[in-house]
């Protein structure tokens, strides 16, 4: 594997490779100091596990993700999938830990959005271009 491109660099499944092969100590930081987790869901119609690497934050006990799909007017696959089953696994550096999905509350969310759009500022101009209500996902690990 060439390791002149960092995984800062990479996106997609190129980010998740790296993760994967390295346990995050390249891929765990990302784009304009942040941080990205792991996000292992099935496929709603496959079967099959679906990796997506993700900008993330601890709150509290949880993690929170945004299924922003860049203000795209769909929600990105992985958020279908676990709204099909919202048993997930996630992956931050070398812990992988298995996670049950939720969105935010109504009550809760203003708080984590802020939060995320305080690491990923694009989230907030994400959601100016589409109609659809952009998700706050916790994950809370399954003790």
């Amino acid at each position: 594997m060439d390791y002149m491109t960092t995984a800062a660099d990479l996106h997609g499944p190129a980010h998740v490779e790296r993760y994967l092969e390295t346990d995050g100590e390249d891929g765990y930081y990302w784009r304009k100091g942040t941080t990205t987790l792991l996000l292992f869901t099935k496929g709603r119609k496959s079967g099959q596990t679906r990796t997506h690497a993700l900008i993330f934050r601890p709150w509290g006990d949880s993690y929170l993700v945004v299924a922003s799909k860049g203000g795209a007017d769909q929600p990105p696959a992985w958020f279908r999938n676990l709204e099909a089953d919202s048993d997930v696994e996630v992956q931050i550096k070398g812990d992988r830990f298995r996670a049950r999905a939720r969105v935010a509350t109504a009550e809760e969310k203003p708080a984590m959005w802020a939060e995320m759009a305080s690491v990923w500022p694009d989230y907030e101009n994400y959601q100016t271009r589409t109609s659809r209500e952009i998700p706050v996902v916790v994950l809370e690990r399954v003790r």
